[in-house]
């Protein structure tokens, strides 16, 4: 075979050769462009995930605190409450323990003045009594009847009061009925006479009134 009868087929075999090259670049750099595309998806979808997991995390954590805080105020709120009841239970412990004093004051000082007050009674008794038996025009009688005056102010004022009893009705609580008697003119039950002035201390008898009562 001569040498420019081999040409045309030789160059008919480089030529495909150079096309089979061709043909595999192409397919390597189809494929290359895949893989990167392939990649780029993939990191994508990690990224997406990422951030997804993160929003997640972040909401999570976020609850948590919210929760957190619900829980210190609610605890708060208890430890308000629990002192308030305290502070009030105090209060009224106090307010209880006042009164009861004030009580106790107010009732010991009426046993000290009612003490004080039986004591003074007889001196009225005899002042009564002397005024009585006193003559008319008696300078030294129209005196006493003065101091006389002068000490039942002092102890009207005190809130000593003589009891009623002529003409009342007879009552168990404010007179002493030492004597009865029958008397048609006078009504039932009733005091006729007082044998003895009573006493008493404003709503505490100081002394009860000795009577006389008819029928």
């Amino acid at each position: 075979m001569s040498e420019e009868s081999k040409k045309p087929e030789e160059m008919q075999e480089n030529g495909s050769c150079q096309e089979v090259l061709e043909e595999g670049e192409e397919a390597r750099t189809a494929e290359s462009e895949a893989k990167e595309e392939t990649a780029g998806r993939e990191k994508e979808t990690e990224g997406a995930d990422g951030e997804t997991a993160a929003e997640t995390d972040a909401l999570e954590e976020g609850g948590d605190t919210e929760e957190g805080k619900k829980e210190k105020k609610d605890k708060k709120t208890e430890q308000i409450e629990e002192l308030t009841d305290r502070l009030q239970r105090s209060m009224a412990e106090f307010d209880n323990y006042r009164k009861r004093t004030e009580k106790e004051k107010a009732g010991m000082y009426v046993v000290g003045a009612k003490e004080v007050i039986e004591k003074i009674l007889p001196v009225v008794d005899s002042f009564e009594r002397g005024l009585a038996s006193a003559q008319e025009g008696d300078a030294f009688a129209e005196g006493m009847q003065m101091v006389y005056k002068q000490l039942m102010t002092a102890l009207s004022e005190m809130g000593v009061e003589p009891i009623e009893t002529v003409g009342q009705t007879f009552d168990p609580n404010l007179h002493n009925a030492v004597m009865h008697v029958e008397d048609p003119e006078a009504g039932e039950n009733v005091v006729v006479e007082e044998l003895q002035k009573g006493y008493r201390y404003k709503d505490f008898v100081v002394r009860y009134s000795m009577v006389k009562v008819a029928n």
